[in-house]
């Protein structure tokens, strides 16, 4: 038996499908302008809700912020495998790994990268995803090694100088030395290292 929480348009489903516009709205948002310099208040008034809707996605400002960030790396990873799962030449694959990872960070502004920053529970869910794409080049390289599509190079090397970038870019080094957005430096990276690992 099945009950009216449960059907096909049920309340359960519209609430569902309502905390996801709402959480896609402030992504949005939090990408377009940042969070600093929000309250509550000014997030309900801009989501057109009321605080106490807000406060059925989390129990405070902090906590909602890190949920909307959490959510905005998960859907990226999402986005950003899926590109690279068509494609089987190893310099095709790396080119669209870090590609995809630029456009997805396209949106976001300086002023959401400065704010995230300054905000260590957020921070730390984007230097864990940094974390977590090094690796994913890493794992493309040594496909292109092994298969001889990339230079024989140094895997664990390569890997390293390019976690170091990637840290870099998302410790706002690279923003400040060069003023690359980061979207930027992820498309200048792929165009660095797929012309200069690919075998000739």
């Amino acid at each position: 038996m099945t009950t009216a929480g449960t059907r096909s348009g049920g309340p359960v489903r519209r609430g569902a499908a309502r905390r996801d516009e709402l959480f896609d709205a402030l992504v949005e948002l939090l990408l377009a302008e940042g969070f600093a310099g929000f309250t509550l208040d000014d997030v309900a008034a801009r989501l057109r809700c009321s605080k106490r809707t807000l406060y059925g996605l989390a129990g405070s400002k902090e906590q909602l912020v890190t949920a909307a960030v959490v959510r905005f790396f998960r859907s990226a990873t999402t986005r950003v495998e899926a590109a690279v799962a068509t494609r089987t030449d190893p310099a095709d694959r790396l080119a669209a790994y870090l590609r995809a990872v630029s456009a997805e960070l396209a949106p976001a502004s300086a002023r959401f990268f400065e704010d995230l920053a300054s905000f260590r529970p957020a921070a730390e869910i984007y230097e864990r995803n940094t974390r977590a794409a090094a690796r994913r080049v890493r794992e493309i390289i040594a496909e292109g090694v092994e298969s001889g599509a990339f230079r024989d190079v140094h895997v664990g090397f390569a890997a390293e100088v390019i976690a170091s970038t990637m840290e870099a870019i998302q410790q706002r080094r690279v923003a400040a030395t060069t003023g690359l957005a980061d979207a930027e430096a992820y498309e200048q990276l792929a165009t660095l290292l797929v012309r200069g690992l690919r075998s000739e």
